[in-house]
């Protein structure tokens, strides 16, 4: 081998050595791009999950938030529902404890009342214990006689006292009682026969409505009754549809919604146009007129007396006395005569006018509540009078026209001799004049049928009646025992609204010539 051979040889390896160096340098190269090029790409997927994984907890974190929101708003509306209704449970526990309160002094001072009759009644006893030793003792010695005579004397004696006292403490029992008791019974049962009486109920609580063709009660019915449903639901009241030719007949407790029902349906029949959407659009639109209807009708009964200065609750009230009747008579109207009649007798003595007129104008505000609020109409009315700053003299003469409350002033007396005025006048609660007539005949005949009596006469329009009675036949201890029979009589056999008085006279006449 030469020389040649081996520099040739060692030239070859190495150029064979740098190729492979070259080619793994390039490997090496490429490699560490590539794996420069997946990291970068997994960086970015990397960054692009986080941002994703970011959106969506954001998302997800709003979400929550608003339903959180809304669970808190939800939960406020229901405490602030359960607060109102907790406020009105209170409301109504206050009053019925103001009730209770009233009715447990009534009870005190019946029991003082008692019990100072009771003290009376034995006092009498002691006395007359007394008087029978002291009669007795007196007999023994003046008449001699034994002591089987004397007895049975005395004790004719005493039958005859005791039935004079018996008689006279019975009527002084009774009357009281009934002054307590009876007035407040009474007013207690008529305002609930005026309320839900269903004769009365027949008359104050029903509305026909005339159609010109009974095909119509076919559209207000509907299909499968939704017309006649809709209306029901929008008015609150019950619509009669019957075999009646003519006539489609609205029922309700309510004056108000009775007469949104009514006029609403007139409308409707004339429109001819009977939907669902129809009836609701005519009955919003109704109840709008009857509510505007409701405030001129109070402005115009407080500007037509010159009455100023009402709150304007009070003058809604008094607009919807408009739609209210008591035994036939308007209360609106029977409220306007008692403020003229008031103001007048306020006149004639010297009083404040204006101050009179407002009372009589109110007296009966509570009638606009009494079927919503417990209690009697002048105990409502005095309340709301009190609530919105009337005048003292006002809030007396409205509680008290009833003889509920203790009358503190003059304009309450004159109050409620105008409400009796206004009530007891002959026509002035829908009673026919052949009615009232032979209503005052019988009481006057049946007032005549008591043996003694010697004429019977009724006035202020058959709310007393006053007897008069034979001196010669009628004592005076037989005197009281009458009146109250007679009373009893008319209560058990008459119809009358309120009460009628019974006055009985027994005279002494005595007439002597001079000769």
């Amino acid at each position: 081998m030469t020389i040649e051979h081996v520099i040739g040889g060692a030239v070859g390896l190495a150029l064979g050595g740098g190729a492979a160096w070259f080619v793994l340098w390039t490997l090496a190269t490429r490699g560490r791009r590539t794996a420069r090029d997946v990291v970068t790409r997994a960086r970015k997927e990397a960054d692009e999950i986080l941002r994703q994984a970011d959106i969506q907890a954001k998302d997800e974190t709003l979400r929550r938030r608003v339903e959180a929101d809304e669970e808190i708003t939800r939960s406020r509306g229901e405490l602030k529902e359960l607060e109102r209704r907790l406020s009105k449970k209170e409301d109504n526990v206050d009053r019925k404890l103001d009730v209770l309160t009233k009715k447990d002094k009534q009870l005190e001072v019946r029991q003082l009342q008692l019990q100072k009759h009771r003290e009376e009644l034995d006092q009498r006893e002691e006395e007359l214990g007394r008087l029978y030793e002291e009669e007795k003792t007196a007999l023994y010695r003046v008449a001699e006689l034994d002591r089987e005579s004397a007895e049975k004397l005395l004790l004719s004696r005493i039958e005859r006292d005791l039935e004079h006292d018996v008689e006279a403490v019975v009527a002084r029992a009774v009357e009281r009682t009934n002054e307590m008791a009876e007035s407040r019974a009474k007013e207690i049962i008529t305002g609930a026969i005026q309320r839900y009486a269903s004769a009365h109920c027949q008359e104050v609580t029903v509305a026909n409505i005339e159609i010109a063709d009974d095909a119509m009660k076919g559209r207000v019915i509907g299909r499968e009754g939704r017309n006649i449903r809709s209306f029901e639901k929008a008015t609150g009241v019950n619509v009669i549809v019957d075999d009646t030719p003519g006539v489609i007949t609205v029922s309700c407790f309510d004056s108000i919604r009775r007469e949104i029902a009514r006029r609403a349906m007139d409308r409707l029949i004339a429109d001819g146009r009977i939907h669902p959407t129809r009836i609701e659009e005519i009955v919003e639109q109704t109840r709008q007129e009857v509510d505007e209807l409701i405030q001129k009708e109070g402005k115009q009964a407080a500007f037509d007396l010159n009455v100023v200065g009402i709150h304007p609750r009070l003058i809604t009230l008094l607009g919807r006395l408009r739609f209210r009747t008591s035994y036939g008579q308007n209360v609106l109207e029977h409220c306007r005569e008692v403020a003229h009649v008031a103001g007048m007798i306020a006149g004639e003595l010297g009083l404040d006018v204006k101050l009179a007129k407002r009372c009589g104008l109110l007296h009966d505000i509570g009638k606009a509540m009494d079927h919503e609020v417990e209690g009697g109409h002048p105990e409502i009315g005095g309340n709301l009078a009190s609530r919105y700053e009337e005048p003292p003299e006002v809030v007396n003469a409205i509680a008290s026209h009833h003889n509920d409350v203790g009358q503190t002033s003059l304009y309450a007396v004159i109050t409620q001799a105008a409400d009796a005025i206004s009530g007891s006048r002959p026509g002035a609660r829908g009673e026919t004049l052949e009615r009232y007539i032979k209503r005052l005949e019988k009481l006057e005949t049946l007032a005549s049928s008591f043996p003694g009596v010697k004429s019977a006469n009724a006035i202020q329009a058959g709310r007393e009646v006053r007897v008069i009675v034979n001196s010669q036949k009628i004592s005076d201890s037989r005197a009281l025992k009458l009146c109250h029979d007679i009373a009893k009589e008319i209560e058990a056999q008459l119809t009358y609204p309120g009460e009628i008085k019974v006055t009985l006279l027994r005279e002494m006449r005595v007439v002597e010539y001079a000769r």
